[in-house]
């Protein structure tokens, strides 16, 4: 790859961050930007490497692309994650971890330039196949993205493995080599060292193919997203959520296809059929009087008010209680901060009243504007509240009685014609 062909795959841009592990491919394409900006002094580079604490030689890694990047006067941040295990495995856990990385270290102006080539192309491509995905999922990688207000760009796709290599060798460069990428045990290693080669002795064009089906796939993807948006932006309202209704009245196959933008367009992971057909029967189609959830890494998909709500998962908070020892200064929990100001119908707590913050109450309640008693729950559907958000709303007791819950409703027994405001910042 020449310095002109380089400078038009990353084009317009002139600032990168450069996903940089040490290894061959990223090693080349740092090298081939260098080279560039050498030509054009108005390129900027920065490099990023990420510490996954995976590996014994990670240490020995750091160093390497530390003396690397000095020896090319290109600037290096080195970001040190921790792995959540969120039943993802390993590989997705951190690929998970480096991407919210690369995300926290982009500058305005910035695009991201990582060194995935054909090789990897093909193996994604096996991999979706592997899991029985659809044409969205065998698009595999575009050579560029939308990425966190910017782009993600891939300047390496259209070359293999083996060509980058001759670069490395021709230019005398070094790289580190990663001892688990000779662990099979991974499903990509498996597809790397095992089925791929035998794929390509075979049919020596195999990646190229692959590449050319992957395409093809993402054309017909881009396509249905043409004819599917205007019909979706008509069934999601302002907040989100997607109206049931209408797609109870379509063919399965169309609805899937919603379904599955409506889910992109909250960022979410790509679904299974399975799973697809989970949110329809479960939670779509669950019977009315139902408060149906299915967890989707970290999020749910919620039915309320006949329409599909996307919502970050957040524990019941149903049991906890907290002290306020004193009102007068805001007081943090564990979903934001809850205060009282001035000028509001919330009478202010009596020298000596305990003053907690829950989110429960039991008996029956009477709340201002409204006749007789009710429980919480039917209050909670009187005002319209989402089910998700009634264990997590704070309720300000005075003692063991029930003041106000915030930003919903005062108490009768909390009411005052000039008091304060109960607050709630989420």
């Amino acid at each position: 790859m020449t310095q002109p062909v380089i400078a038009q795959s990353v084009n317009p841009y002139r600032h990168l961050l450069v996903g940089f592990s040490g290894g061959l491919d990223s090693t080349v394409l740092l090298h081939r930007l260098m080279l560039w900006r050498e030509q054009e002094p108005d390129v900027q580079i920065r490099a990023i490497h990420i510490h996954h604490g995976l590996s014994s030689n990670a240490e020995t890694w750091v160093a390497h692309c530390e003396a690397l990047c000095k020896a090319w006067r290109i600037p290096l941040i080195v970001e040190r994650v921790t792995l959540n295990d969120e039943g993802l495995g390993i590989e997705a856990q951190a690929r998970k971890a480096r991407y919210c990385a690369f995300e926290k270290a982009l500058e305005v102006g910035e695009a991201l330039v990582t060194a995935q080539h054909l090789d990897d192309q093909c193996e994604t491509f096996l991999l979706a196949l592997k899991r029985g995905s659809g044409p969205a999922g065998l698009s595999a990688m575009p050579d560029r993205t939308a990425f966190s207000g910017t782009f993600l760009l891939r300047p390496l796709l259209s070359e293999t493995r083996a060509s980058l290599e001759r670069w490395a060798l021709d230019h005398h460069l070094h790289w580190i080599e990663d001892e688990s990428n000779q662990d099979d045990s991974y499903d990509r290693n498996f597809l790397r060292l095992r089925v791929v080669p035998q794929l390509t002795a075979r049919w020596p064009h195999f990646a190229q193919a692959t590449a050319r089906s992957a395409a093809l796939c993402a054309e017909q993807e881009s396509l249905l997203d043409e004819l599917l948006s205007e019909q979706l932006s008509s069934l999601t309202s302002v907040e989100g959520a997607l109206d049931i209704v209408p797609l109870t009245l379509m063919s399965p196959v169309r609805r899937a296809a919603l379904l599955r933008r409506w889910l992109a367009a909250h960022g979410a992971q790509m679904p299974s059929r399975d799973m697809l057909c989970r949110i329809w029967d479960e939670v779509a189609l669950a019977r009315e009087d139902a408060a149906p959830r299915l967890y989707l890494n970290g999020f749910e998909v919620r039915r309320f008010r006949g329409q599909l709500w996307w919502i970050q998962y957040q524990p019941s908070l149903a049991g906890e209680m907290v002290e306020w020892t004193d009102p007068s200064v805001p007081l943090r929990l564990p979903q934001g901060v809850v205060s009282l100001t001035a000028n509001g119908p919330v009478r202010p707590p009596e020298k000596g009243e305990i003053v907690t913050v829950r989110y429960k109450a039991s008996g029956l309640l009477h709340i201002v504007g409204r006749n007789g008693g009710r429980k919480l729950k039917k209050i909670w559907q009187e005002y319209d509240i989402p089910p998700w958000q009634r264990d997590t709303t704070p309720l300000l007791f005075y003692g063991e009685t029930l003041i106000a819950a915030a930003g919903v409703f005062v108490t009768q027994e909390g009411w005052a014609e000039e008091g304060v405001t109960f607050e709630w910042k989420a």
